[in-house]
């Protein structure tokens, strides 16, 4: 993954690779559809548990995921 994308870039780009649309990511992370879609937009920051939930999901390393 390109080091110069936003933590919403980065999952979106994961789960693009994927195949999973973001309500599957959403639902295998216990995360509320909109707050997925925010956090892809950059609308709203996830929180740490949110973003381990997400990791793994996507299949990505937490230390790989900028701030």
């Amino acid at each position: 993954m390109k080091s110069n994308l936003t933590a919403g870039q980065l999952f979106k780009e994961a789960r693009l690779k994927k195949g999973l649309t973001q309500l599957q990511v959403a639902l295998k992370s216990d995360i509320h559809p909109n707050t997925y879609a925010k956090i892809e937009r950059n609308d709203q920051k996830a929180s740490f548990p949110t973003i381990k939930k997400l990791a793994k999901v996507l299949d990505l390393e937490i230390k790989n995921i900028p701030d």
